[in-house]
């Protein structure tokens, strides 16, 4: 896996700096540290830090993103081994203006985990250029690794707003919510499931270059969420991008 991700990387880098295919290619690649790795509230990484870093292209709409999670300490599970990378997803979405107002974006998420296989996630989202910027997302699990049969639907609803206090400075305010149901994915249950509240600040170095640091609080919603392991949350994390 270590190797196909090096070999994946590679090319992408290719793409990125010969114009194979003679289009325009707009981009970014990033890593950063984490406090831990959460996802959907839950804690993938037994709470040790983690580096995570991808790389997006992006051409008439369509992208393609690669993303690494490397576990920097060992965890409790024995699949969460020091220097180790545990997830590798790749993405595929398209995204395109309905409306002035309105942009659609469908996709598909591919998620590797270094112990347990794969699993696989459809979804489409739809985000209104308006007050706060709401964005709405339904993710379907179509090919799930634990052959128990399952599928199910993930929503989640999002607000966001964006501050300018001084040259090069953005500051960014989100809060998302999240609703299961009976997704394999999150947990056999349908009812709401975590709530997130983000604040980041950006300081662009110059026209490529970036660093943001970040501050996310999730907590579960209900019982049946916290029956699956959901728990309050905080998260700290530090990036640095390189855009082109």
């Amino acid at each position: 896996m270590k190797r196909w991700s090096l070999v994946l990387a590679t090319m992408l880098v290719l793409v990125m700096s010969t114009n194979v295919f003679a289009v325009e290619v707009e981009g970014d690649a990033y890593i950063g540290v984490y406090s831990k790795y959460l996802w959907r509230g839950y804690d993938l990484s037994d709470g040790e830090a983690v580096l995570q870093g991808g790389m997006d292209l992006s051409a008439y709409g369509f992208t393609v993103s690669y993303w690494s999670n490397y576990q920097i300490s060992d965890g409790d599970s024995p699949e969460l081994e020091s220097g180790e990378i545990t997830e590798t997803d790749i993405i595929i979405d398209y995204t395109f203006d309905a409306t002035e107002m309105l942009s659609v974006s469908v996709g598909n998420l591919h998620y590797y985990y270094n112990s347990t296989g794969s699993d696989d996630e459809l979804y489409l989202g739809f985000a209104v250029d308006t007050l706060l910027a709401p964005e709405f997302y339904t993710y379907y699990a179509w090919d799930v690794e634990d052959d128990s049969g399952m599928d199910g639907l993930f929503f989640t609803l999002g607000v966001s707003h964006e501050l300018e206090p001084c040259e090069n400075v953005l500051v960014g305010l989100g809060a998302l919510v999240g609703y299961n149901q009976e997704n394999p994915l999150v947990g056999d249950y349908s009812n709401f499931h975590n709530a997130e509240l983000t604040v980041s600040a950006d300081y662009a170095l110059n026209d490529n270059w970036s660093i943001t640091g970040g501050l996310l609080y999730s907590d579960a919603l209900t019982d049946d969420a916290e029956d699956e392991g959901v728990e309050d949350e905080v998260v700290g994390s530090l990036d640095v991008t390189f855009a082109f």
